[in-house]
């Protein structure tokens, strides 16, 4: 356990400067946040700004200045909120992580009973209803998704509210977008897993025994397939997190992604650099929490 901890903390550690010098690189050849702040002035005041920004200086020694910043915790202030970037990103990701728990949520509660049903009755008229809900869902994209929920349950029926975060019903459209993403996909992984356990041999030996269907399958099958089901659900969790995205802007939920939309489009280089850097801990994190819940389902791989 101590062994796995450790490798993890020194890959927390790479892809943390990794994500800081790619995001970097990226928005310092992306254009002037000097000009768009300051469109009217004269290249005197420009040259000013820029010097008190430290834009002057070679990117080599912007970006060491940066990796030492922010292992104090500072990314400095932001280009036109004139606060802190990380708070700022802080203030607004209780809202993103809501999203995206809940949008998990849905997807779980729908990829695993009718995943399961479906290895157990293959090729039953549900069965194939899920395969071909399977196939819309993974065609079509989020952005679309939510403009149709937003035409039907919003303009045409009026159940739901068009846009915002202000109650739990706004919550509703934004959550099920999302979680269309990630449903057909785990659905498919929950068929294959469970059609798989289900032909073992030690799982015939439960049902020789007089388990009843459903106990096997509760008892013996479900354990041993929900192993690929923890890995992709992990690495879905961070896809939906950069998906939020598109989904926050669509439904104008004031999520970090929204503020990162934002903040690219002003060239705010500290608040994307903030947003930026916590998404990549948040999804490291979560990586860790899967190898966790292996150990856990599986206590062999600790011999490995």
């Amino acid at each position: 356990m101590t062994a796995l901890v450790v490798r993890r903390v020194v890959r927390l550690l790479v892809v943390c400067l990794g994500v800081s010098l790619v995001t970097f690189s990226i928005l310092h050849v992306s254009g002037d946040p000097v000009a768009l702040m300051m469109p009217e002035a004269t290249e005197a005041d420009r040259v000013l700004l820029r010097g008190a920004l430290g834009f002057e200086q070679p990117l080599t020694t912007q970006f060491a200045r940066f990796v030492a910043n922010t292992a104090t915790g500072n990314f400095g202030n932001s280009f036109y909120h004139r606060a802190p970037a990380m708070p700022l990103v802080l203030e607004r990701m209780p809202t993103t992580l809501t999203l995206t728990v809940l949008a998990m949520g849905l997807a779980l509660a729908v990829a695993l009973p009718v995943g399961i049903y479906g290895a157990v009755r293959r090729n039953s008229p549900v069965d194939h209803v899920a395969t071909v809900v399977v196939f819309l869902g993974q065609s079509m994209p989020v952005f679309w998704t939510g403009i149709m929920l937003i035409l039907l349950f919003a303009v045409q029926w009026r159940l739901l509210p068009v846009s915002g975060w202000q109650s739990w019903s706004a919550a509703v459209l934004p959550a099920l977008t999302l979680g269309s993403f990630s449903a057909p996909l785990l659905l498919r992984i929950v068929r294959s897993s469970m059609l798989e356990v289900l032909n073992l041999d030690y799982v015939r030996t439960a049902r020789a025994t007089g388990v009843s269907e459903w106990g096997v399958i509760l008892r013996h099958a479900l354990k041993n397939a929900a192993l690929p089901l923890v890995t992709v659900a992990g690495l879905q969790f961070g896809l939906l997190l950069g998906g939020a995205v598109i989904t926050e802007s669509v439904f104008a939920v004031p999520g970090v992604g929204r503020l990162i939309v934002d903040a690219i489009r002003q060239l705010d280089f500290p608040v994307v650099q903030a947003a930026v850097f916590l998404l990549a801990m948040i999804v490291v994190g979560v990586n860790f929490v899967v190898d966790l819940l292996y150990l856990f389902l599986n206590p062999q791989i600790r011999l490995r």
